[in-house]
């Protein structure tokens, strides 16, 4: 047989054709909607096809090189085909689509959404998404507080101290991440208010059992604020004024080169309030010189919160190596005036606090490393934290902001020197480490095995220059060191109708205390330590099960032997938060249950609903809390966190979601619980005062209402007019042990109404809100008195494809 040399090309041409491959990169979008979740891909008269992301990113890989009939498709989308030319190793092909215009009674769809598949995973969680209210005028702990069975308590105004109350467990059980890093990496100048929703993809809500893939000590619920990660070139930003001097701003960019993905992502923030608003009723009163109370109404007058920040990161996404490698830098400030100790019975003027953070962070994602299946991710965190508190005013105030006389005329000091307690100029200074990695490998898509690591280290000191020049030359030392590891193993099985996730955490803890001890002898200093250390550790370990039961019904079980170290504030205080040390302080156990039943997707013609009702029980050893002092006019205010013994929690809790036509939108929502104290007998057989009653200072039962109308094409086509009312109820709690009306808050009823319009393509939104808009007295921790009726203008704007 002949053989010409057009048959030696041709062949040649053939077999090169296979061994020149490609890795096909994209992203399935919209210009409104942004990324396109779970859309279909595939080359036409092939075999190779895939699904994109939640965020609709997609890959190809070992395409041959050649001319294909790229095709999109989605429910949700109108199906888009693209002529494509494959001729180099790697292809970046960006996939803007359009949304369908469907009579949604006519589309049964399959694919779960990401929150749906979370939601029904076995845990008692709730996924908060942001996409309607970010271009409101509301905070992130806002948006929380109107959540089922989240009760964010705030000890007043903007910047002021928070915790978050998840079905009966507070404080520090309750743990805040970002993108599952604790944000107690970043410090006291960095908190949810400094992150605005317009930044935020979406918030987990995890209640009393927490999964593997976040290893922390968190033991009544974890809360994981997940940012926006972004592909599309894009600029937003906002600002708004309103009551109380309230000013705040922030803006979002971020760019990706396609070719080499290259990625540059940044935002800043600014906030500042006077806090200036009104207080009333029976815990504010002014003490008279012959020692009579005089109840007033009286604005508050040295509360003052201002905080600025802003965060870099430089990196690639979604290149060969990695899904994702960035460097970043977040950095921060804040000035805090103190207006009160606990309790608000004696105005402080003077006392201040400054805080600032420098944070430097590599973040590594890797899906498919070194093997398919297996999914690396790690995170590195280092920070310098620095906090002053400043308190050297030595007069004693009435809530007129007036130096109280006493019965002689003359002015009246401060018993010991300064508002809270001896002067003081503290510098504490924090440097803080936290690494993080772990590995996911699915088996295949009915099996993955999860294993987590964090190691958390903090190393501070303090330095007061009130004290004498000698005094400060001998510096007291406080480290902790906390290692955590998690295991988990997920099944899916019955065609995914029965998920069961089987979990442990390990725990160790190690703490280091100095203090310098200073003598003299013979009129000569002479400086000894006095060092104590403690080692801890603690196992925990639990299950979380669901199974559908019919196409609409899920039966969600979860629970855990959950273990929470004690943290830093509540080993050494936090004078800025009149908190004083505990160094005796025990870990805590809890044996938590959940049960609940999740139904969703009803549609009726246009109507559609879901809705979710769980029950739950908090079985608590050593709980953690802070000391109950009911002498509210002990003239120093500080109390530590300590051991209270047994406790339990038995609750429920219900949420219910409507829509009609898209354009009406109500959500209901309630928990109520009792938790409570659940040592009969002490040591020498007495029975407890206490023994069955419920627990102080928690609010035991809440409810919210939340409404949105729709008005589409007002004015001008592709425009949106919304309408907005809540209305949220907390009943009346005792903020000490003792059965006092004095020490009881009334019940609370809050309305907020707002308006927003959005012009064409949301570039441009402006909205207007009115809060508490009767004036309500909202109380929190320790009966503190929240803000009254407040009016605010924000103004969004949103630059896309840059």
């Amino acid at each position: 047989m002949k053989i010409t040399v057009t048959t030696i090309l041709l062949i040649l041409a053939y077999f090169t054709s296979f061994t020149q491959i490609s890795t096909i990169k994209g992203r399935v979008y919209s210009q409104n909607e942004g990324g396109i979740s779970h859309a279909s891909i595939r080359l036409v008269n092939s075999n190779i096809a895939t699904i994109a992301d939640n965020n609709g990113y997609f890959v190809l890989k070992k395409v041959p090189y050649g001319q294909y009939d790229l095709v999109v498709s989605s429910v949700e989308i109108e199906t888009q085909s693209l002529k494509i030319n494959v001729n180099q190793a790697h292809t970046e092909i960006p996939v803007v689509v359009k949304h369908k215009s469907l009579d949604l009674a006519e589309v049964n769809v399959i694919q779960k959404t990401e929150k749906r598949e979370i939601e029904t995973s076995g845990f008692a969680v709730n996924i908060i998404e942001t996409k309607d209210i970010a271009q409101r005028n509301v905070q992130t702990n806002e948006m929380l507080d109107r959540t089922v069975g989240i009760r964010v308590r705030q000890n007043g105004g903007l910047g002021s101290a928070v915790n978050y109350n998840l079905n009966g467990m507070s404080g520090n059980s309750v743990r805040i991440f970002i993108d599952g890093i604790s944000i107690s990496t970043y410090g006291e100048s960095f908190s949810l208010n400094s992150i605005p929703p317009a930044l935020i993809e979406r918030i987990e809500v995890y209640k009393g059992v927490i999964p593997a893939h976040l290893a922390d000590d968190a033991l009544g619920g974890a809360i994981n604020v997940i940012l926006k990660k972004g592909g599309m070139n894009n600029l937003s930003a906002s600002v708004s004024y309103g009551s109380f001097n309230t000013f705040q701003t922030n803006f979002n960019a971020s760019y990706r080169e396609e070719k080499t993905g290259f990625t540059v992502k940044a935002s800043g923030f600014h906030n500042y309030s006077d806090n200036d608003y009104e207080v009333w009723g029976k815990f504010v009163r002014n003490i008279l010189p012959n020692g009579r109370y005089d109840y007033v109404r009286a604005k508050r007058f040295d509360d003052a919160y201002r905080s600025t920040g802003g965060q870099i990161q430089v990196g690639f996404t979604n290149v060969r190596w990695a899904d994702q490698f960035m460097i970043g830098y977040n950095g921060s400030d804040d000035y805090k005036e103190i207006q009160h100790g606990t309790y608000m019975s004696i105005p402080y003027k003077g006392r201040f606090t400054e805080s600032q953070a420098h944070v430097f962070s590599l973040n590594y994602i890797k899906k498919d490393f070194m093997t398919k299946g297996l999914e690396f991710n790690i995170n590195g965190m280092y920070s310098q934290r620095t906090q002053l508190v400043v308190d050297t005013v030595k007069w004693n105030y009435n809530w007129y902001g007036q130096i109280s006389i006493g019965l002689n005329g003359d002015p009246i000091l401060r018993p010991s020197g300064a508002q809270q307690a001896a002067p003081t100029i503290n510098h504490i200074n924090r440097n803080v480490s936290t690494f993080r990695a772990g590995f996911n490998y699915d088996l295949n898509r009915n099996h993955r095995f999860v294993l987590n690591h964090i190691y958390y280290a903090i190393d501070r000191n303090e330095q007061d220059m009130m004290r004498s020049e000698v005094e400060r030359t001998f510096i007291g030392t406080r480290n902790l060191v906390k290692n955590i590891t998690s295991i988990a193993y997920e099944l899916r099985a019955f065609d995914a109708r029965f998920k069961n996730n089987i979990f442990a955490k390990f725990y160790q803890q190690g703490i280091d205390r100095m203090d310098p001890v200073l003598t003299f002898v013979e009129n000569q200093p002479i400086t000894t330590q006095n060092k104590t250390n403690s080692s801890k550790t603690a196992t925990g370990y639990g299950i979380a099960m669901s199974y559908v039961i019919a196409p609409k019904y899920t039966i969600l079980v979860s629970a855990e032997k959950a273990v929470r170290l004690p943290s830093e504030n509540e080993v050494f205080g936090s004078p800025g938060e009149n908190i004083v040390e505990n160094f005796g302080i025990r870990p805590e156990v809890s044996y938590n249950l959940n049960v609940g039943l999740n139904g969703a997707n009803f549609q009726v013609g246009k109507h559609k609903y879901s809705f979710t009702v769980s029950g739950f029980i908090r079985d608590t050893r050593d709980k953690i809390t802070q000391r109950i002092n009911p002498r509210l006019n002990d003239a120093v205010q500080t109390n530590p966190y300590e051991n209270l013994g047994k406790t339990k929690a038995i609750g429920f809790e219900s949420d219910f979601r409507y829509t009609y036509n898209n354009n009406l939108m109500v959500g209901l929502n309630m928990s109520k619980f009792n938790s409570v104290f659940n040592i009969r007998y002490d040591p020498n057989g007495r029975e407890y005062d206490y023994y069955n009653k419920q627990l102080p200072n928690e609010p035991y039962w809440t409810a919210n209402t939340n409404i949105q109308y729709s008005f589409k094409n007002i004015l001008q086509k592709n425009t949106v007019l919304n309408l907005y009312y809540s209305f949220r109820f907390v009943e009346r709690f005792y903020t000490t042990w003792l059965d006092i009306e004095d020490f009881r808050t009334p019940r609370q009823y809050i309305q907020d109404i707002g308006v927003s319009y959005a012009f064409p393509n949301n570039k441009f939104v402006i909205t207007a809100d009115a809060k508490n808009i009767l004036d309500a007295q909202v109380y929190d921790n320790f009966a503190v008195q929240k803000p009254g009726r407040a009016f605010y203008l924000k103004l969004n704007y949103m630059l896309s494809k840059f």
